[in-house]
Parts: C-alpha cells; sequence; structure tokens
C-alpha cells in the first residue's frame, strides 16, 4: 500500500456492508442487482443522483450480435480491428460471447429497445467499425437513459441501500493491505467537510470516465477521474490511461467552450449522414474502406487534419438529406440540443469538432475485474480490462459495463477482513480554481495532437501546480480547505499527471493516441502496454511489458507494489 490519502476528517460514522459499489452506471448497479440477488448485504454510494452518471448520456446504443447474419467472431474482429493491435483477445472474445446474454437479461431487468413494428424484433443500426447493424438503441437516441431508468428502477424496487451526493474520498485497507471499505462525503448534509465510511471487504469501483481532465469533453461534471486516483493512491496498478478517445462529432459551441459539450451521436453517421468542410467536400472519402464510418480514432484524425490545412475551427456534419420525420423519429435528443443552440440539422450542416470521450485504459483488472488490490474490483470506464486496447468501437462501452458488472457479481466472495488501518500521508489539496488551469494545460499539452514538446510542457505545469500545492500545505503557507471542489481538483490532478506520463513514454501513433512528432505506428517496440503505480512519493513510475498479452493481475504484496511482470525496459520515473 502507499499509504497516500486525501486530506480529510476522520470519518464521523460508518456503516457496514458485504459489498460497496461506487458509481450508478450500467456498470455499478448491475453489480449491485446480481449482488444482491446472491444475498449479499450490498450498498450502493453514488456522487449524484442514482440516474446521473455517464450511462444516461449514451446516445448510440449498446453493441452486440443480435441480428440475423451476425455473429461474436465478426464482432470480435471489428473490435480488434478498432483496438490497433492492444486488445486482449481473451477479454474481446468474453464480452462478444457473453454479451448477446447480457443484452437480453438487460431486457429482463425492465429496458425496453425500440422494435420493429412489424416483426417485434429488436431494430439494429450501424455505428463507425463495424461492418453489421448491430447496435441496439432506444428511443432513438437515448439509450442510455432508458437503460438508466430500468436500472434505477430495479435498485429502488429491491430496496437496495444507497447513498447519494456522495463523493468517495479513500479506499479503506486491514494491516495486511485488504480491502476494508471506503471513506465518504455527503454532500449538503452535516458540516461542510463531515466525512464517513462504509466498512466493508469488498469494493467495486464502477466510477465512469475521467473526461472533465480537458476542457471541453462529452462527459458531466461528475466525471472527474475519482476512481482511477482512489485506486492510485491505494496502491493500485492502471494501464493504458493515454488511450483517451476524442469523439470525432461533437457539437461546436465557439473555440472558448468548456465543460460538458453537446454529442452528436456516431449513429447519425450510421445512418448517411456525411462529413463535409465549409464547401461541402467529403473529406473521408478515401482516407478509410469506411470513411465517415472509419473508427473514432481514424475520424477524428481526419476531422483535425482537414481543421489544419483549411485553418477552420471546426468542420460540419450534413444529414439535411434525412428529412424532419427522420430527424424527429430517430434523433430527437440530438435535434433538441442543436435547435436549443441555434442550429437546425433538418435544413443545414452541424458545426463538429472532436472533444474528449471516452478513456480507454483505467485500473487494471483480470476477466473478473479483480485489480491488484485483494478486495477492490472495478469496470465500466473506469476498468482497463483489456477490451478497449487504444481505441474503443463505438458502443461496445455499454456493453462491457454489463458483461463485467455480471462477472465480479458471479465472483465477489466477501471474506473476513481486520479493522481498517489508520494514518497515511495526506496529499496536499489544491485550491478549487485550479481545476480551470489543469483542464487547459490538458487540452494544450495532451489533447487530441501531442508532441514531446507539449507533453514535456504539460508535465512541467502539472508539476508545478503539484509542487505549490505542497507549499501551501507547509507551516508558512495556507492550504486548501478540505471539500467537494478541493478534492475533485486533487483527483484531477493525480490522474493527469499519471497520463501525462504515459502519453510521453509512448512515442509512436497508435489508436486514439496521435503523437505528431513520431506519427508511425511502431508494433516492434510499442505493441507493448504500459502499466503504471504510484508510489509513497507521488511521482508515477511507468514500465512496458514484454509483449501485447495483456500482464496478469497480481496481488499487490502486503507493504509495497506489484511491478509489473516482464517488462521490456527497466521502469522508469517519468521526469517533470
Amino acid at each position: 500500500m502507499t499509504g497516500i490519502r486525501l486530506a480529510a476528517p476522520a470519518p464521523g460514522w460508518a456503516i457496514e456492508a458485504d459489498v460497496v459499489v461506487v458509481g450508478s452506471g450500467v456498470a455499478g448497479l448491475t453489480v449491485a442487482l446480481r449482488c444482491a440477488a446472491r444475498g449479499l448485504s450490498t450498498v450502493v454510494v453514488t456522487k449524484a443522483r442514482l440516474d446521473d452518471g455517464s450511462t444516461r448520456w449514451a446516445q448510440g446504443g449498446i453493441a452486440a450480435a443480435l441480428g440475423e447474419g451476425d455473429s461474436p467472431e465478426q464482432h470480435l474482429r471489428d473490435t480488434l480491428v478498432a483496438g490497433a493491435g492492444l486488445c486482449d483477445e481473451e477479454a474481446v472474445r468474453v464480452l462478444v460471447t457473453e454479451g448477446p446474454g447480457a443484452v437480453r437479461r438487460l431486457i429482463g431487468t425492465g429496458a425496453r429497445f425500440d422494435t420493429d413494428p412489424s416483426s417485434g424484433a429488436i431494430e439494429l443500426t450501424r455505428e463507425g467499425g463495424h461492418h453489421r447493424r448491430r447496435i441496439a438503441h432506444a428511443g432513438g437516441d437515448a439509450t442510455g437513459a432508458e437503460i438508466s431508468r430500468a436500472l434505477v428502477d430495479a435498485v429502488r424496487e429491491q430496496g437496495l441501500r444507497t447513498i447519494e451526493n456522495a463523493l468517495v474520498l479513500d479506499l479503506l485497507t486491514d494491516a495486511e493491505g485488504r480491502t476494508a471499505g471506503v471513506t465518504l462525503h455527503v454532500m449538503g448534509e452535516g458540516q461542510h467537510d463531515g466525512v464517513g465510511a462504509v466498512h466493508a471487504p469488498v469494493v467495486v469501483l464502477a466510477t465512469g470516465g475521467m473526461g472533465q481532465v480537458f476542457s471541453a469533453t462529452t462527459n458531466p461534471a461528475v466525471s472527474t477521474g475519482d476512481g482511477v486516483a482512489l485506486a492510485l493512491r491505494a496502491g493500485a496498478e492502471v494501464s493504458d490511461l493515454e488511450f483517451v478517445q476524442f469523439h470525432p462529432t461533437v457539437l461546436f459551441l465557439g473555440a472558448g467552450s468548456e465543460g460538458q459539450q453537446p454529442l452528436v451521436s456516431e449513429a447519425v453517421r450510421g445512418e448517411g449522414a456525411h462529413l463535409v468542410d465549409a464547401d461541402g467536400v467529403r473529406f473521408m472519402l478515401g482516407r478509410h474502406e469506411l470513411a465517415e464510418l472509419a473508427p473514432r480514432d481514424v475520424v477524428a484524425k481526419g476531422i483535425m487534419r482537414r481543421m489544419h490545412e483549411q485553418g477552420a475551427e471546426h468542420m460540419f456534419l450534413d444529414a439535411t438529406h434525412f428529412g424532419a420525420a427522420m430527424w424527429e423519429q430517430r434523433f430527437p435528443t440530438i435535434l433538441a440540443a442543436c435547435r436549443a443552440h441555434g442550429i437546425d440539422p433538418v435544413t443545414e450542416p452541424v458545426p463538429v469538432s472532436p472533444a474528449a470521450h471516452y478513456a480507454s485504459g483505467g485500473v487494471r483488472t483480470d476477466l473478473d475485474g479483480r485489480t491488484t488490490v485483494p478486495g477492490l474490483y472495478a469496470c465500466g470506464e473506469v476498468a482497463c480490462t483489456g477490451v478497449h486496447g487504444a481505441n474503443r468501437l463505438a458502443s461496445n462501452s455499454l456493453l462491457e459495463g454489463l458483461v463485467f458488472a455480471e462477472r465480479i457479481a458471479a465472483a465477489v466472495t466477501p471474506g473476513p477482513v481486520g479493522p481498517p488501518v489508520a494514518g497515511g500521508e495526506r496529499v496536499p489539496l489544491l485550491a478549487p480554481e485550479a481545476r480551470r488551469g489543469i483542464q487547459q494545460v490538458m487540452t494544450r499539452g495532451a489533447g487530441v495532437i501531442r508532441t514531446a514538446a507539449s507533453l514535456d510542457e504539460a508535465a512541467a505545469q502539472l508539476e508545478s501546480l503539484s509542487r505549490q500545492a505542497a507549499e501551501d500545505a507547509g507551516p508558512t503557507g495556507k492550504s486548501a480547505e478540505p471539500g467537494v471542489e478541493s478534492w475533485e481538483a486533487t483527483n484531477l490532478l493525480m490522474v493527469s499527471r499519471v497520463l501525462v506520463a504515459a502519453a510521453r513514454e509512448r512515442a509512436e501513433t497508435r489508436g486514439c493516441h496521435w503523437r505528431e512528432d513520431h506519427p508511425d505506428r511502431d508494433d516492434s517496440a510499442w505493441r507493448r502496454h504500459l502499466v503504471l503505480r504510484l508510489p509513497s512519493d507521488r511521482r508515477p513510475v511507468a514500465a512496458r511489458t514484454g509483449s501485447e498479452a495483456f500482464p496478469p493481475v497480481l496481488p499487490v504484496p502486503p507493504g509495497g507494489s506489484s511491478a509489473p511482470p516482464a517488462p521490456t525496459s527497466t521502469p522508469r520515473e517519468p521526469q517533470p
């Protein structure tokens, strides 16, 4: 264990459970429902309301081989191609073979997908990187909202204990390094910095993504990388953090727009929309066999290159040929978002540009969601199962959360643990206003296009923020007060430093990691994973694995962090 903790008061209250699930998206609520069905005392902790996570914003749908002529093998091939040589094939095979059954069980839970009026079969559409129509959707473009509704209703019907509006702070462990629960702050109850605890031998992280690391993202405001930061402080290993997927078609609201931006689903292109420049030229033709339906990294790069060639701030998505009826029936959510910003996609092309969307990497797990910390599990976007490799295939995220959540619920075996060990070094807190500075640093230096110089500058600026926080926490400084905003800013800084460390190390362009100074994919040196951990000095340490095989997850021995197996080079500390 690292012994690192956020600066926070000691817990003033505690409850007991067998399992505590952190997060209320498709992954978290599926784990909770399945664990409760096994008779395990289960508590769900979520940062906002139960239905406020990333799942509700998923427009496109959930991918599974449900249609006639499709097969798990075809789904597997498309996923491996999108992952650019870094998918763990065994994990992908689990995803695509167990996926159809998991979707049917989700329907049994109450989720209602759009169906063909005449046959009653689930309607399937197509998205980028898929060679088949295999995307199930609901409400046209409100799939995530429907899945969230069904799972939240099931949780409430079954009376699961939930703690809403609670930011989880740190993992509790016993003297042997085993998971013993979490500390958390319930917002709006008691003192501003009031802290409690849930004592449990099993903790499941399902905290979603970290899109708020960047200035513009499709992620909600709660996606501040809290789960990855907690896992790093607890000594867990993370992998593939450099692979941040930038969704190619996000509604462009102006060069200075920040925070959550409206997504224009890939399904719009799946139904035949065209990417064009200001002159109406379809610039993706000839760049890839699937043109606008190429994998997301290819489309994002195509848009960025055309923007640079023309000195433009955005490109356009033209679906005026759909007509009003199709827009209103198939994409009502997107239509409403566009019109709210003064754009009518029925009559004019929609201005779009890439924005941070999805973290393909995260906390390293095995096929049953186990991390390198005994008793700590992870699933959904916070986890790195090996499914996504260097670039997630469209609509595989909801499926991954669903499939691996079910596997975790089947695998957990709560056992006896000792009392939580108190103490540990406290991480100096950043002032809340540092959040915007971190986002600007990351957007400039580690955004869609990266170079050694931009990453070096980002690392130096992040290091400066870290040093300043340490100085402010010293005897002559004025440290930031514990509270939600300062805890979130501190988590963002920790995750940003590890992400930049990985991006500096990977000297190639692969999937959604684009190094302008290393524009080619280098399989001989870089068909490898980077595994990172955070020692007690809080300076990220990275190691390259010996092959493209995803390394086994090994428990952290008491008193220290496990080292990634068989690195091809000596693990080194990335320098600021």
